[in-house]
This record gives C-alpha cells, structure tokens and sequence, in this order.
C-alpha cells in the first residue's frame, strides 16, 4: 500500500472524486503542513494557520499508480488559480502536492512540467496530516442533495466519469 496526499480546493470534493478510482482503498480528509497543532475546521477557515484541505489517500500500487493518481487530480480541479478553487478562496483551498518519497516528489514535478508554465500547484514535503472532523469524512456520500454537493461535486463527477 502506498499513500498520497492532494489539496485541490474544497476536500469534499476532492475526496468524492478518488473515493470511486479503482484501487484507491482509503480517502481521509484532513489538513497538511500549518502550523497550528491539532486545527479545528474553524482554524483552517481563517486562512491564518497555513495548513491545506487535503485528502489522504491509501491506494494499492499494482491496481493504480501515483502517475494515474496524479492524472486524476489535475484533471479534476484548476491548478491555473492560487489560493483558489471557484468561489473557495484562501490558502487553505491551494492546488498542492504533499509527498511522502522523494519518488513522488519527483513524479510530481516531471508531471508539472509536462503541464505547462501556468501550473500554481506547489509540490512539497509532507510534514503533518491532521485528519479533519468526523463530520467532513466521507461528506459527499453522506450528504449527496446538501445544495454545495449537488451544486459542484455531482456535476464534477458527472463530467469526469463520463
């Protein structure tokens, strides 16, 4: 099993997306590399504490690769927008690539770079994941007719799976 941590916007969204990739087993929301320990939901919506929304991922390497991962992520949200993901505004919802190997880490800049000079997605060490609040976990199944959900994920899903 290996793991990956993204920060595309809003991990709800996020998280619905790689819940249904064959060979992802597990997707965590959570919140990466600030500096405030054990932030609340409300911490990270000030935008002060520097930490990401991001999922972590636990996949099974011989059913989906990292570079799969990767072509997931980065055609499911706009990594042209810093600190932006459609109205979600603030450095909590940036376009990041958390690694945990200094394999990932170069799979994802070679992947970068193939995308062109307007990508804004930073690619950094993985320093601390705190899993966010029960409620935001698993969000997008529980909550499908919540108006954000069926307003911006369903749509999302809809087009990537098509």
């Amino acid at each position: 099993m290996q793991t990956a941590y993204f920060a595309g916007g809003c991990f709800w969204c996020v998280e619905a997306v790689f819940q249904r990739i064959n060979g992802v087993t597990s997707v965590k929301s959570g919140y990466c590399n600030g500096s405030t320990q054990n932030p609340t939901y409300q911490d990270i919506c000030t935008g002060a504490t520097g930490h990401a929304e991001v999922v972590k991922i636990e996949f099974d390497e011989s059913v989906v690769s990292f570079e799969n991962l990767l072509q997931v992520f980065f055609a499911t949200h706009d990594a042209t927008t810093l600190n932006q993901q459609g109205n979600d505004k603030g450095t909590q919802y940036r376009s990041a690539v958390f690694y945990a190997n200094t394999k990932q880490q170069a799979q994802a800049k070679q992947f970068i770079e193939k995308l062109g000079d307007n990508i804004v997605t930073e690619v950094t060490k993985l320093a601390v994941f705190y899993p966010a609040e029960d409620y935001h976990q698993n969000y997008y199944n529980n909550n499908p007719n919540q108006p954000y959900c069926a307003m911006l994920i369903t749509p999302k899903l809809d087009k990537y799976f098509k």
